[in-house]
C-alpha cells in the first residue's frame, strides 16, 4: 500500500472521527441532562485531530528515516570485492537502488511471481533483459553480489513499509478510540483543538526557517566534501575553469562569477532605468484609463516562460547584435554573447521593477504631495524631491529583487549567453554564469562523489552566500531612508 493510499486512509478515519465524537458528545448531554462545555463540533474536531495528526506524524517520520536505514544496513552487507577500483560504495548503492525499482516494476506488472523473484538466480545475463523492459539497463560491470544485494534491498524495503502501514492505522485508532472513550460534557474540547491548531501553525510558521537550514546544510556539507578534494584556494583564486572528469580540472570561479555580475549588470543597466519611469509615469502623469490598459500589457512580459525568452535572444536579438553591430565594429562574430543574455533579461525584468515600484509610489501619502505644491513645487520637482526620496525604500527592494532573479536566471543565459567561461570585458563575447555551470556539472552520466560533481554545490554555497550580501546591503539602506522619513 502506497503512502497517498494510507494518508486517504488515515482522512477517512479522521471523517469518521468528527461525525462519531460530535454525535457521542451530543448523546452524553442529552443522557446526563447538562451542558456541553464546548460546541459539539469541537468534540468531533479534537477526535479528529488525534487520530489524523499522530498518525501523520509518525508516517512522515518513517517515511524520512526508512530510507536511510535501510541504506546503511544493505550497504554494510556490500563486500569490499563487489566496488569496482576506483569507485565508491555510493555508486555501488545507486545501481542497488536502481536494480530494486526495476524489479518491483517486474512484480507489479505480472511477469513474475514473488515466489519466482526469490528463486531467480542471481545472474546479470538472468536478469539484464527482464529489467531493460522496464527501462533498467545494466553496465557489464554489474556483478550477481549488486543483483542479489538488490533483491535484499527490495525485501527489507517491502517489509519496512508493511510494518509503517500497520503501525500508521494502529496509531490512528488507537488515538481515535482513546479520544473517544473520553468525551463528555464537561471536556474542553475547544481547548484542545485550538491547541492543535495553534501548534500546526506554528509548525507552518517554521517551514520556511526549516527550509532554509535544509538548503545551507546541504549546500555546506557537500561543499566541504569538494573542498576536501580540491583547494579552496584554488577554487576561489583560480582564473581557469576546465573540468575534466578523468582527471587534471581546473575549477576557478572567478570566469564564472564575472560573467554572472556581467550578463546582471547589462539587465539591470536596461530594467531599472526604464522600469522605474514606466512606474513614475503610470503612477503620477497616466490617467485612469491608460493605467487600466497600459499596467496589465506591461505585466504580462512576467508570465512570459524565461524559455522563450530564451529562444527570443537565439534566433533575434543574437542575430541583430552580431550582423548590425558586433561584425561592422569588429567587437566579435557570434550571436552568443553578454549583451544578447543581457537586453532580452533586461526585458523579462522590467515589469518586475516597473510593477513593485508603481505600487511603492502610489504608497506614499497624498499629503507629501500637497504640502510639496502649497510650497510653489512644480510635478517633477515633487517627484524628484518628495516622492522617490519617500518610496526609496521600498524601489531598492524592487531593485533586490530584480537583481535576485537575473543572478538566478539560466535557460536566457545558456541560450543567449552560450558557455564559454572567460574573462574578457567585450559584451559581444560568449560568456556564462554560475547557474549554467551548476546544472551543466550535475547532468549527464558522471560520479555524483567527484570533485567535477560536488563543485556545483561549491558554486551554489558561492552564490547564495553573494545574494545574502546584497540583501543585507540592501536591508541597511532601506532602514537608513525609512528612519528619516518615519
Amino acid at each position: 500500500m502506497t503512502p497517498s493510499a494510507i494518508i486517504l486512509i488515515v482522512l477517512g478515519l479522521a471523517a469518521i472521527g468528527y461525525v462519531l465524537g460530535r454525535q457521542r458528545a451530543l448523546k452524553t448531554a442529552q443522557r446526563e441532562g447538562v451542558k456541553l462545555h464546548s460546541l459539539s463540533g469541537y468534540h468531533g474536531q479534537s477526535v479528529a485531530l488525534f487520530i489524523a495528526v499522530p498518525a501523520l506524524f509518525l508516517l512522515a517520520a518513517w517515511l524520512f528515516l526508512q530510507p536511510v536505514l535501510i541504506e546503511s544496513s544493505v550497504s554494510g552487507r556490500i563486500p569490499q570485492s563487489a566496488i569496482p577500483e576506483g569507485g565508491a560504495r555510493s555508486l555501488v548503492m545507486f545501481d542497488v537502488r536502481r536494480i530494486a525499482e526495476g524489479l518491483n516494476q517486474i512484480v507489479a506488472g505480472g511477469d513474475v511471481s514473488e515466489n519466482d523473484l526469490a528463486d531467480m538466480r542471481a545472474d546479470v545475463t538472468d536478469v539484464r533483459a527482464r529489467l531493460a523492459e522496464v527501462g533498467v539497463a545494466l553496465g557489464s560491470d554489474v556483478s550477481p553480489i549488486v543483483l542479489q544485494t538488490a533483491k535484499e534491498y527490495r525485501a527489507t524495503d517491502l517489509t519496512a513499509s508493511f510494518v509503517r502501514n500497520i503501525a500508521v492505522l494502529v496509531v490512528a485508532l488507537g488515538f481515535g478510540a482513546w479520544a473517544l472513550a473520553r468525551i463528555r460534557p464537561g471536556l474542553r474540547a475547544r481547548n484542545i483543538s485550538e491547541t492543535f491548531i495553534k501548534a500546526l501553525l506554528m509548525g507552518s510558521s517554521l517551514v520556511a526557517i526549516l527550509t532554509t537550514v535544509g538548503i545551507v546544510g546541504s549546500l555546506l556539507f557537500e561543499s566541504i566534501s569538494f573542498f576536501n578534494m580540491y583547494p579552496a584556494k584554488e577554487f576561489f583564486l583560480s582564473t581557469t575553469w576546465n573540468p575534466q572528469f578523468r582527471g587534471g580540472s581546473e575549477l576557478g570561479i572567478l570566469p564564472l562569477l564575472w560573467g554572472t555580475l556581467y550578463v546582471s549588470f547589462v539587465a539591470l543597466a536596461l530594467a531599472v532605468p526604464l522600469g522605474l519611469m514606466i512606474a513614475i509615469y503610470l503612477a503620477e502623469y497616466a490617467g485612469s484609463r491608460l493605467r487600466s490598459y497600459a499596467k496589465p500589457a506591461i505585466e504580462v512580459l512576467a508570465g512570459i516562460p524565461t524559455i522563450v525568452y530564451g529562444l527570443f535572444a537565439l534566433i533575434t536579438v543574437g542575430p541583430f547584435l552580431r550582423d548590425w553591430i558586433a561584425q561592422p565594429l569588429g567587437l566579435g562574430s557570434s550571436s552568443s554573447s553578454v549583451m544578447t543574455a543581457g537586453l532580452v533579461m533586461g526585458i523579462m525584468l522590467i515589469p518586475f521593477i516597473s510593477s513593485l515600484s508603481d505600487d511603492i509610489i502610489n504608497s506614499v501619502p497624498q499629503a507629501m504631495r500637497d504640502g510639496s505644491y502649497g510650497l510653489g513645487a512644480t510635478k517633477s520637482e515633487t517627484i524628484k524631491q518628495v516622492i522617490l526620496p519617500a518610496a526609496l525604500p521600498g524601489i531598492v527592494g524592487a531593485f533586490l529583487l530584480a537583481a535576485s532573479r537575473a543572478i538566478g536566471e539560466t535557460m536566457i543565459v545558456v541560450m543567449g549567453a552560450g558557455a564559454s567561461a572567460q574573462l574578457d570585458l567585450n559584451p559581444f563575447e560568449a560568456m556564462t554564469t554560475i547557474t549554467v555551470k551548476i546544472v551543466s556539472q550535475l547532468t549527464g552520466d558522471t560520479e555524483f562523489a567527484s570533485p567535477e560533481t560536488l563543485v556545483a554545490f561549491a558554486l551554489g554555497l558561492t552564490l547564495f552566500v553573494f545574494t545574502l550580501g546584497l540583501n543585507i546591503l540592501a536591508l541597511y539602506i532601506v532602514r537608513k531612508y525609512r528612519e528619516q522619513y518615519e
